[in-house]
C-alpha cells in the first residue's frame, strides 16, 4: 500500500511504515494536483501537516482513500466529519508537539520582554555607530519570573506551556470552555516532581488579571481577541499565538500596539497565511515566526512514528 506524505514526513516515520509494508511517497504535489496523484498511483494513504487541504472535492474524487492524517493537532484544514461519513478513517497526532509549541511561546515571550526581535534588527544596522543609544532604548526589561501567564486553552499545549511557567516561577491561570480544572505536574531531571491544580476561570477575569496572554485553541468562527478584549487588559500586557491565525483581530492588535496598550506580541501564525499582512511583518513590537511550532526534529520524529503505528494498526 502506499502513503503520500505531501507535506514530508520524518525518516524516522519513515522506516517504520516501510518496515510495516508501506511504500511512501514524498514527492510534494501541488493542492489542485493531489486527487490525480491519489488516483493514478493508487495511493491508500494521504498524510498532510498544515499546508495541504483535503477536502470535500478531494475526498469525492479519491475512492480509494483509506486514510487521511495530520502530522499536528488542529485538523481545520481536513474536512473530518466528511471523510469518516465517506468510511476513511482520519488521524493525527495531538500529543507528539506539545513541548516544541510551548517552548516557542517562551521564544517568542523572552524575545518580547528583552525586545530581542527588535534589538536583532537595529544592532547590524546601528550597533557599532549608536551602542549608547540602543544600549538605553532596550533597557527597561521585563523579568517573567513572578508575573501571571493567562492560558487560553488548557489542552495538552497549553498544560505544557504551563509546565514551563511553573518552572520558571510564574503563576499560571487559564480559560478553558471544555476542562474545568486540570492538574499539572513539573517533573525534574532528578526525577522528582511537584503538581499543581489549575482551575478554569472565565475568559474576561483571565484577560483582566494575565500579564502575559497566551493562545492554545483550534480554528475559530470569530475573535477570541478584538478591540473589546484589549480594552479590558492590563496596560503593557504581552500576547502571544502559536496555536491558529485568525483568533487575534490583527489591526485591532496593531491599533493597540501603536498606542502601548499591548507592549508586544509573538506571533506564529496568521490570519492570511500564507501571506501575512505588511502591517504586522513590519511591526517593530512584534516577534514573528512562519508557523514553526511544531517544526524541532524531536517533534517531527514522534510525529512520524506515531503516524506510522496509527497507519500500521488501522491497515496492516
Amino acid at each position: 500500500m502506499k502513503v503520500l506524505a505531501n507535506d514530508g514526513i520524518s525518516k524516522s516515520g519513515i522506516l517504520a511504515l516501510e518496515k510495516g509494508g508501506f511504500e511512501v511517497i514524498t514527492t510534494k504535489v501541488a493542492q489542485e494536483q493531489v486527487a490525480n496523484f491519489v488516483n493514478e498511483n493508487n495511493v491508500s494513504v494521504v498524510l498532510v501537516r498544515s499546508a495541504t487541504k483535503v477536502r470535500k472535492d478531494i475526498i469525492d474524487a479519491c475512492p480509494g482513500l483509506k486514510i487521511i492524517g495530520r502530522g499536528g493537532v488542529g485538523m481545520d484544514n481536513i474536512d473530518v466529519d466528511y471523510a469518516k461519513s465517506k468510511g476513511i478513517h482520519v488521524i493525527n497526532t495531538p500529543a507528539s508537539s506539545s513541548e516544541s509549541v510551548a517552548e516557542l511561546v517562551f521564544a517568542h515571550l523572552f524575545s518580547g520582554v528583552r525586545f530581542l526581535h527588535d534589538s536583532n534588527r537595529n544592532m547590524p544596522l546601528e550597533g557599532d555607530t549608536n551602542f549608547d543609544g540602543l544600549k538605553k532604548a532596550y533597557a527597561n526589561g521585563i523579568e517573567l519570573r513572578g508575573k501571571t501567564l493567562g492560558i487560553v486553552g488548557i489542552g495538552r499545549i497549553g498544560q505544557a506551556t504551563a509546565k514551563m511557567a511553573l518552572g520558571l516561577g510564574m503563576k499560571v491561570i487559564a480559560a478553558d470552555s471544555f476542562i474545568p480544572q486540570v492538574d499539572v505536574t513539573v517533573s525534574f531531571f532528578d526525577g522528582q516532581s511537584i503538581t499543581t491544580t489549575i482551575v478554569s476561570q472565565s475568559l474576561e477575569s483571565l484577560f483582566k488579571e494575565a500579564d502575559f496572554i497566551t493562545l492554545h485553541v483550534p480554528a475559530q468562527d470569530g475573535y477570541i481577541i478584538s478591540e473589546k478584549e484589549l480594552a479590558i487588559m492590563k496596560d503593557g500586557v504581552g500576547i502571544v499565538n502559536c496555536a491558529r491565525g485568525g483568533v487575534i483581530d490583527e489591526v485591532a492588535l496593531v491599533k493597540a500596539l501603536d498606542s502601548g496598550k499591548v507592549l508586544f506580541a509573538g506571533l506564529d501564525v496568521f490570519e492570511n497565511e500564507p501571506t501575512p499582512e505588511m502591517a504586522i511583518l513590519m511591526n517593530h513590537k512584534i516577534s514573528l515566526t512562519p508557523h514553526i511550532g511544531a517544526a524541532t526534529g524531536e517533534a517531527q520524529d514522534r510525529i512520524g512514528t506515531e503516524l506510522a503505528s496509527q497507519i500500521i494498526s488501522l491497515l496492516g
